[in-house]
């Protein structure tokens, strides 16, 4: 019997979502599930047997690490004949959020790879631990399965120098791994693709602008298939206003809050994450409600619409800027939450860009869909398409192609 199950795990610091795939033919999903509250007494797991079609299952109560939280998952799985010690499952792959300049592929992991996912912790601190976690207790439930590490920023270590360094003395960030990294890899990477295929061309032919936008947002300029810049930095605060991360900010700003706020690191640090962008701005992080706000008017309604203005100028900045360094767009791709369903964002967005040939038609912006489409006038310069994203295919097509007879071990550690 040919394998050709792929398990996907994205584990954070509390939950686990989980999909298994069928990558015969159409990669179809067989099941989905996510654990929550991880550690609590109100853990909560919820599983969708999609290949039986049966109805969504729930269960409550405490599960008290991610050990017992997979086994969880197992057994869910295996009422549907789907457990994981079917030998129709090829491998399980993993997203592991940082994989620094160290990885540049998926990458089967042993312990040389779990030691340098380790070691990359300080500057993923909230990530690269529970990454870490996730693949332990998988290997521990199926030590003779592959288990394979797929990294958000592996996308992005096509960028040129020019574009990955900080401008700050060469010893002192090489000491520290001080650099531009990314985020959001695997969405890119799957976007860029797609968007290239929604256009009837190949990757390697088309140059296009990704904006991710969701709690997270980050854009990219991909020029042939290959990262040329990204919006995220050393860590996910870089770059556009999001849902609780005030994005690019004046260095100095943390030194004056230090000095004159007397705040201390861990409280800048609450701050810039937890507690700016659309939330600092306005009191909401959904960019629904903030709409919702602005259309419905009322005292509330001016610091939504600043909120949303302040968001709107600083991604409009950085789809001026990718034009810039790419020279050349094809297109400009919007996905994840807030990218696939805000039309008056989209459409506020690229407004005053008629210029460079961006532009969205109104109906087609308004119209609701899964599927891939393209929002511009006919005959545009610039593509303009709503993309949805799918980085648990994007994970489960690269492991799979990973560890197929086929293929090699590509694994692509280096100092």
């Amino acid at each position: 019997m040919t394998a050709t199950r792929v398990l996907v795990l994205n584990s954070g610091s509390s939950s686990v979502k989980y999909q298994l795939l069928d990558m015969r033919h159409d990669s179809s999903r067989l099941a989905v599930g996510l654990v929550e509250r991880i550690g609590e007494e109100t853990s909560r797991l919820k599983h969708t047997p999609l290949a039986t079609g049966g109805a969504s299952r729930e269960r409550t109560g405490p599960i008290a690490d991610h050990e017992a939280a997979l086994k969880a998952v197992a057994e869910e799985l295996a009422k549907d004949g789907l457990g994981l010690d079917s030998p129709e499952l090829a491998a399980i792959g993993h997203r592991v959020v940082h994989g620094g300049q160290s990885f540049t592929e998926p990458t089967v992991v042993d312990e040389t790879v779990l030691a340098e996912i380790e070691r990359l912790i300080p500057v993923a601190p909230l990530h690269n631990p529970a990454n870490l976690t996730g693949i332990r207790t998988a290997q521990a439930l199926r030590p003779d399965l592959p288990q394979v590490a797929v990294f958000d920023t592996a996308f992005h270590t096509t960028m040129p120098e020019s574009a990955a360094r900080y401008a700050i003395d060469v010893a002192t960030a090489d000491e520290h791994r001080i650099r531009r990294y990314g985020f959001h890899g695997t969405s890119h990477a799957y976007v860029s693709r797609e968007t290239a295929r929604l256009l009837g061309r190949a990757p390697e032919d088309v140059n296009v602008i990704v904006l991710h936008l969701g709690n997270g947002a980050s854009a990219s300029a991909v020029r042939g298939g290959r990262c040329v810049d990204t919006s995220m930095g050393l860590t996910p605060l870089e770059g556009l206003v999001m849902g609780t991360r005030s994005g690019d900010l004046d260095p100095a700003v943390i030194f004056h809050l230090a000095r004159v706020g007397g705040m201390s690191t861990d409280e800048i640090d609450t701050l810039l994450n937890k507690k700016s962008g659309l939330i600092g701005l306005c009191g909401d992080n959904d960019m629904r409600e903030i709409r919702r706000r602005i259309d419905e008017g009322g005292a509330d309604a001016p610091a939504a619409q600043l909120a949303f203005d302040i968001y709107i100028h600083r991604l409009k900045k950085y789809i001026g800027a990718y034009y810039a360094v790419l020279g050349r767009v094809d297109a400009i791709a919007f996905t994840a939450g807030v990218g696939e369903n805000a039309s008056p964002v989209r459409e506020a967005a690229v407004a005053g860009l008629e210029g460079l040939g961006v532009a969205v038609d109104g109906a087609l912006n308004a119209v609701r869909g899964q599927e891939a489409r393209l929002i511009s006038p006919a005959g545009s310069r610039v593509a303009v398409a709503v993309v949805p994203t799918d980085e648990e295919l994007e994970i489960a097509t690269q492991t799979y192609a990973l560890v197929t007879p086929a293929r090699t071990d590509k694994s692509t550690t280096r100092d």
